[in-house]
């Protein structure tokens, strides 16, 4: 039989992301944060790649990123109400983790695979802040799938992108339960 961990069980069980608007200050420190970030990086990764990095944003960096989300929705044409919400998250902002994904040339490993793994990482460490008693939240939204925006605001390489943005935080308004996926609706058995 297995040792269960029930504690580690009955937080996944009940976990629940906290809207990003609803978290007041103050963020993680950079020792609160570090093994939040330790926590993500044991994610999954085929081949040992690592096909991610972090990026933490803080103080200043939210208005100039909010300055440039601006810029760049008008750029593309996006509405306004779509421009707002892209600066949104950087106005309220108090301390994020943009989760970048590398891809890595591997001839064992599909890009596909590395996408997942930058992916499992985004979620590791929602929950690893989620679990240390933060607020948190995973926002992307076309502000990550801009290139104007990633190059000019996190200096990405072409080879690189935004998996998402993690916010942590204090926790402020608990927002209400929302509807869970119907288990029989969604799942299969094969056996033979």
């Amino acid at each position: 039989m297995p040792a269960p961990n029930s504690a580690a069980l009955e937080f996944l069980l009940s976990r629940r992301s906290r809207p990003a608007k609803t978290l007041v200050g103050p963020g993680p420190t950079r020792q609160d944060l570090e093994p939040l970030l330790t926590a993500a990086a044991r994610s999954p990764d085929h081949g040992k790649l690592e096909p991610w990095r972090f990026i933490v944003i803080e103080g200043a960096a939210f208005k100039r990123l909010g300055d440039l989300a601006e810029t760049c929705g008008a750029a593309i044409g996006k509405s306004p109400e779509d421009i707002a919400k892209g600066r949104d998250q950087f106005d309220k902002g108090i301390l994020a983790v943009a989760v970048i994904e590398v891809q890595k040339p591997s001839e064992k490993i599909p890009a596909i695979e590395q996408t997942y793994a930058a992916g499992g990482v985004c979620l590791a460490l929602l929950n690893a802040a989620l679990a240390a008693g933060w607020g948190a939240n995973w926002l992307s939204g076309w502000i990550s799938h801009d290139r104007g925006f990633c190059a000019d605001g996190l200096g990405l390489a072409d080879h690189e992108r935004i998996a998402g943005f993690i916010h942590i935080a204090t926790e402020g308004t608990v927002p209400p339960e929302r509807p869970r996926p119907d288990l029989a609706q969604i799942t299969s058995w094969i056996d033979t």
